[in-house]
């Protein structure tokens, strides 16, 4: 046992007077040691039920024979922190909840882990950490919420931000935002789209570290909690077998994920994160891997914000291995990948059935023919950028229009609320990249406040910043070389033309090289808002959008190779 290195031994007698003083036994000093890693706290709605699942987690390693021991993970929830200096903090938190859970299983020497997250960092920030620690883990999560109801109609937390933006219309009243407000968000969970909590949960099934259900099961069905029991179980079997998260997080297993993504209609975010995960396996994910993989998989969903379905629709309609099945008969999965129970992708998945075919539509009837994602290239975004092109409207594939130019998402959302964006418009809001930020903020008020004002099928909105899964229309984010170190978004002036062509996968501004170039000579970059703290340390190591947003030492490179 790994946990022999601070239990076992004469010069291990000062440690286990240590367990002794938590009140450790001789006999669970005896038994493996499973770190419990807890996102509880009661901030975010998606996390105050996590503590229920932790105490199932608990019974469940005890049962099988370790000796649960829990630790903290931290939370942001982005809607609450959505819109303001808060979002700065957000995407910042994925590196430090790995490098926090790194330190603590590493220091404290755990022969497993059972992680429980739940909302947007959390996931992929435990996935890295998993990949790092590389000892036997599960991941287990909180759960989806369920949808609202408001006037007869499933809503979700998009429909709320939306709402907002009506009202700023003037189609909608207060008292109607208000019934919006008391009804969207009903329960704890996740909220209840396809949004970019419920992308990486469902992802996790996908990579195979997490059992069948992990990302759909609502948080509220006691369903939830034998899955915890379980997992708890699953993960001292995994110590038995000495399965590890290298094992199963391979090159095949990300490119099984980015192929569930497509066919899911995950959030754009996933396009930072799967980067970010395969690089922690030394794994180069290049982000046009995903328009390689886009081109053969048919989106199979419509989740909100795409279409009028939710999380439990997916769960009753049989969840992730239901459209892991419909893939992998059509051979675009990679079955023989190992997974937390012991089996392989094609082993989980062989009884799994399609219970609703609109929920998750067939393979000879996909709601598109491409995936759900697709990146964007050209002169505007040389490196690459992001579009949830599930989530546009037809007559967004191909657009042109002028550019609307705003220097931070708030002088935007003025634009927008003011009545000074019209039809045709390509809204351009930069600087709020990774290092531009820092943090690269998430743009769901601008992009709720275009739907909400009805311009959601004719103004387009491109980002150096990145969206909410929650985000829907003509909404491309993660432009990379950011406006921060120079990039091509950080030249276009004032209605400059923007073309944008989603089926030919490019986005380019209508102006010559030889103006771009004139135009970059008298560029020159601003000086930071931020010099202290954690946020000015982010900038200095955080890389683009289009590598994951991941932290590098000024100067060096990652070398490693899968």
């Amino acid at each position: 046992m790994r946990s022999d290195n601070v239990k076992t031994g004469i010069q291990q007698a000062p440690h286990r007077s240590l367990f002794n003083a938590l009140g450790f036994t001789e006999e669970e000093m005896k038994k493996p040691m499973v770190g419990i890693v807890s996102s509880y706290n009661e901030i975010v709605p998606g996390h105050m039920n996590l503590d229920k699942i932790v105490e199932a987690v608990k019974l469940g390693v005890a049962q099988a024979g370790g000796v649960p021991v829990v630790f903290p993970a931290i939370a942001v929830c982005d809607g609450i922190a959505m819109g303001h200096i808060g979002m700065k903090y957000s995407l910042v938190t994925r590196d430090l909840i790995a490098d926090s859970t790194e330190c603590m299983a590493l220091a404290h020497q755990f022969d497993a882990l059972v992680m429980v997250p739940n909302c947007d960092k959390n996931v992929p920030g435990l996935l890295m950490a998993a990949a790092r620690i590389n000892v036997p883990t599960v991941f287990v999560s909180g759960g989806p919420m369920l949808a609202g109801r408001v006037k007869g109609q499933k809503r979700s937390l998009s429909s709320m931000f939306e709402a907002v933006g009506a009202h700023a219309a003037g189609t909608m009243t207060e008292e109607d935002v208000r019934e919006f407000e008391e009804k969207t968000c009903p329960t704890c969970g996740s909220c209840s789209g396809m949004y970019t909590a419920n992308s990486m949960n469902c992802l996790t099934e996908a990579l195979g570290m997490g059992l069948r259900g992990n990302g759909t099961i609502p948080a509220v069905y006691s369903e939830r909690i034998k899955l915890a029991k379980h997992a708890g179980m699953a993960v001292m079997e995994m110590y038995q077998k000495n399965i590890c998260p290298r094992d199963i997080m391979t090159k095949d297993a990300i490119l099984n994920a980015l192929t569930v993504d497509m066919a899911l209609g995950c959030s754009t975010n996933s396009m930072l994160h799967l980067p970010a995960i395969a690089h922690e396996i030394g794994f180069d994910f290049d982000i046009a891997f995903a328009n390689e993989i886009s081109e053969k998989t048919p989106n199979l969903c419509h989740l909100a914000p795409a279409g009028p379905t939710y999380m439990e629709d997916l769960n009753e309609a049989g969840g992730v291995y239901a459209v892991m099945k419909e893939l992998a008969d059509a051979g675009l999965l990679h079955t023989e990948c190992m997974t937390v129970t012991g089996k392989t992708i094609g082993e989980n998945i062989a009884g799994a059935v399609n219970r609703n075919k609109e929920v998750i539509r067939p393979l000879d009837n996909p709601y598109s023919a491409t995936g759900g994602l697709a990146v964007l290239k050209g002169n505007l975004a040389p490196d690459g950028s992001v579009v949830k092109r599930s989530a546009v409207a037809p007559e967004m594939m191909v657009h042109e229009g002028p550019a609307r130019v705003f220097e931070c998402e708030e002088d935007a959302i003025a634009a927008i609320k003011g009545g000074k964006i019209v039809s045709g418009d390509v809204v351009v809001i930069r600087y709020e990249g990774p290092k531009g930020g820092p943090g690269m903020r998430e743009m769901l008020n601008p992009t709720s406040a275009i739907a909400g004002m009805g311009l959601g099928s004719s103004v387009a909105l491109i980002t150096d910043g990145r969206f909410s899964g929650a985000s829907r229309g003509a909404s491309i984010g993660h432009v990379s070389p950011e406006a921060a170190v120079g990039g091509p978004i950080a030249l276009v002036e004032e209605g400059d033309i923007i073309s944008i062509n989603i089926p030919e996968m490019k986005l380019e501004v209508k102006v010559s090289d030889e103006e771009l170039a004139a135009r970059k000579q008298k560029w020159q970059p601003g000086e930071p808002e931020v010099t202290t703290g954690y946020l000015a340390r982010y900038r200095e190591m955080v890389t683009s959008g289009n590598r994951g947003a991941i932290l590098e030492i000024p100067g060096k490179t990652d070398t490693r190779q899968v």
